[in-house]
């Protein structure tokens, strides 16, 4: 049997990162692996996990869910349009 060479799928990205930055091809895959991960968590999960982190910082609702309302366009795959109401319906249920 021959050998199979497995390809990661964001190859050219980690050759891109081991050329332009002093991580290996290991951690290279490791970052881009993390990274999207991070961009790929739900729009439920994102504004949960959003609003657990600006509570903690002493942030009001009030300011809060603008603020999340604003980061969401920004997200990896883009979520659709949430009102306000919306947004306090994923956190409280």
């Amino acid at each position: 049997m021959g050998t199979v060479l497995v390809v990661h799928p964001h190859e050219d990205l980690i050759a891109h990162l081991t050329r332009t930055s002093p991580l290996g091809p290991g951690e290279a895959a490791r970052v881009v692996a993390d990274v999207l991960a991070y961009f790929s968590e739900p729009v439920e999960e994102f504004v949960r996990r959003r609003h657990r982190e600006l509570k903690a910082r002493g942030l009001t609702n009030d300011e809060i869910f603008p603020r999340i309302a604003a980061e969401l366009p920004a997200r990896r795959v883009a979520a659709p349009p949430l009102t306000l109401r919306q947004l306090r319906r994923i956190v409280y249920g």
